[in-house]
């Protein structure tokens, strides 16, 4: 069973110095502008990065063949001939513009023929329901998919009986994908990407993987060039349901030849497989309903295994990152150093600039806190377009937030003012309702330090 997992990768520091709760320069905003339309993103393919073939035939063998718990799966399955898909339940008005996009983005990058019906015999049923009704179900799961069933109703009576055991399918003929109908429009999009894209193709996760949705980090949360990849050779004529795993790796070389023939002589990475303790203590660290003295120690622990396992990629900086966050609260300059070792350690590889991104958020936040409007810029300015690029309003406004505060203080008040009425649309659609995007306003203006008494 496919559970997304959801990290807070968003959250600003929370207690770093004192700042003063006053300012109201974002409220006086908020009260002209009312706030304007929500803003969406086209469907569009993220930036593109060089891959290797030969790397991605291990990644889709270590995709394709096991679960996220480890257990391995004896054969391939997908989906054979058309596939179609319906929407139930209640969905929110901006899953269908969503979806379209997804599914045009599917035909035309991974060639699948997938198209929307309202038939009740569809291949993928995508239910829309209160967040509560999943938590019920699966209390650790924002969203999540499940084969042979055609409801959340349906998943409850056959959850544990064998119709619903990844690793007893053959093929896939039909499943569900349970989506919250109450989230924010990002966070709702997110869930259909990912569980679209595991509904269709693999089933595990890599943390490896810099560039992906195949990544429990969750950093990147649309499908990017590296998945319709894999997703297009899940669908390629010279595999089949059945196949296993020796057969799939002898067929993947010229299948990957022949869809994506510039891997042929793109450098490989041939990075190492990942323990499954750092898996374990990266959830730990980062997860809900976790004492800070066990965070604390899981933290030191997947920085330690990054370390000993002489890692320089994307994990190793996952892990410092992860101990920053663990740290903010209770020692900001060691959390502080801690943020720039990692982006230190991705500005070495090109398909980490969203993961610098997500860094320049708390350094920049940091930066606004000591009144350093220069580092605020220096830190999150080159962030923004990537922030776009890779369709995160969330993360978008953030930046752009943080960046009008700087300027507030800087006495640029109109370019502060029209930076922040820009950012209030993809708010509306990264945070969802009015008083989340209202709360993120003020919890970056209280980051201001307070000004020097008269």
């Amino acid at each position: 069973m496919r559970r997304r997992l959801v990290l807070p990768l968003l959250m600003l520091m929370c207690a770093c110095t004192p700042v003063s709760q006053n300012h109201t320069a974002s409220r006086a905003v908020i009260a002209e502008t009312t706030l304007p339309p929500m803003k969406s993103f086209k469907a569009s393919a993220p930036a593109s990065q060089r891959i290797s073939n030969a790397d991605l035939v291990v990644d889709f063998i270590d995709l394709s063949f096991a679960l996220e718990s480890g257990r391995a799966l004896p054969v391939l399955t997908r989906f054979e001939g058309p596939i179609s898909l319906r929407v139930t339940g209640r969905p929110p008005p901006t899953l269908n513009a969503d979806l379209t996009g997804l599914l045009g983005r599917l035909r035309r990058e991974a060639g699948i023929n997938i198209t929307k019906t309202s038939s009740a015999s569809a291949n993928v049923t995508v239910e829309a329901v209160p967040r509560a009704a999943i938590q019920k179900a699966l209390p650790q799961a924002a969203c999540f998919v499940a084969p042979n069933v055609r409801s959340l109703a349906e998943y409850r009576s056959e959850r544990r009986r064998d119709t619903t055991n990844w690793a007893l399918l053959r093929n896939r003929t039909h499943l569900t994908i349970v989506l919250p109908n109450d989230a924010s429009p990002q966070e709702t999009r997110d869930c259909l990407h990912e569980e679209l894209a595991q509904a269709l193709g693999p089933l595990n996760d890599l943390y490896r993987l810099p560039n992906s949705v195949f990544n429990d980090d969750n950093v990147h949360t649309v499908l990017t060039d590296f998945d319709m990849l894999i997703l297009r050779a899940t669908y390629a004529p010279e595999l089949a349901n059945g196949m296993s795993k020796e057969m799939v790796a002898r067929a993947l070389p010229k299948v990957f030849a022949r869809i994506h023939p510039a891997g042929q002589f793109s450098s490989t990475r041939r990075v190492s497989r990942t323990p499954s303790a750092y898996a374990r203590a990266i959830e730990t660290a980062l997860g809900p309903g976790v004492a800070p003295a066990q965070r604390r120690r899981a933290a030191n622990q997947a920085v330690k295994i990054a370390s000993d396992m002489g890692w320089k990629d994307n994990r190793r900086g996952f892990a410092h990152y992860a101990r920053g966050r663990v740290l903010q609260n209770t020692n900001a300059s060691a959390a502080v150093a801690e943020f720039r070792l990692a982006d230190r350690i991705y500005a070495a590889d090109p398909q980490t600039q969203l993961h610098r991104a997500f860094v320049a958020t708390q350094l920049g936040a940091y930066a606004l806190a000591k009144g350093d409007t220069k580092g605020v810029s220096v830190a999150v300015t080159p962030y923004i377009p990537t922030a776009k690029s890779a369709q995160n309003a969330a993360l978008l406004a953030t930046l752009q937030l943080l960046k009008a505060e700087a300027l507030q203080i800087e006495g640029r008040v109109q370019d502060a003012n029209a930076i922040r009425l820009d950012s209030l649309g993809w708010a509306r659609y990264g945070f969802g309702s009015d008083w989340a995007v209202e709360a993120r306003l003020r919890e970056i203006a209280s980051l201001r330090p307070s000004p020097d008494p008269v």
